[in-house]
């Protein structure tokens, strides 16, 4: 997927990928991982990071939107620790 057809704004899974490898899950939510990460940096409240970013209202299904937040933002962490390596070789599972 070309950096330019990233969304920006997808849909969220209750949990993001916990893969060895990069999935097109990931692609697809690189920008979102980045806003996590960004927000993560700034100290955000993760409640109002679940509400803007994943669309998940933390006052509607706590559990959820907890689960959905700390699961992406470890896979966001993951991506840019070590996970960037697999999109730098084009190494993308199906």
């Amino acid at each position: 997927m070309p950096l330019g057809n990233l969304p920006l704004d997808p849909d969220v899974a209750d949990t993001a990928p916990t893969d060895a490898g990069l999935t097109p899950y990931d692609l697809r939510h690189a920008v979102l991982y980045a806003r996590l990460l960004d927000a993560d940096a700034e100290r955000a409240d993760w409640r109002e990071v679940s509400k803007m970013v994943l669309h998940i209202d933390p006052e509607i299904d706590l559990a959820r939107a907890q689960l959905a937040h700390q699961s992406h933002l470890a896979r966001a962490k993951w991506l840019a620790q070590s996970g960037y390596q697999h999109l730098l070789r084009g190494d993308v599972r199906a």
